[in-house]
């Protein structure tokens, strides 16, 4: 499985907003860091479930 860095960025208002700067459009939120990783797995996970759907090729990060 190709692992994806991910940033997290805090929101003013609490929690993080994730993203995966490898898949384009792949951003997810959590109230923690824990919540927010995890998020992110589900979330890339998906992205690629599209990906091989729709028979597009799969980034390396």
């Amino acid at each position: 499985m190709t692992s994806y860095r991910l940033l997290l960025n805090p929101e003013p208002e609490g929690g993080y907003t994730v993203t995966v700067p490898a898949l384009s459009g792949c951003v997810t939120y959590g109230d923690t860091i824990d919540e927010a990783i995890s998020m992110a797995k589900e979330a890339i996970e998906l992205y690629i479930e599209s990906l091989v759907a729709h028979h597009e090729p799969i980034p390396d990060e």
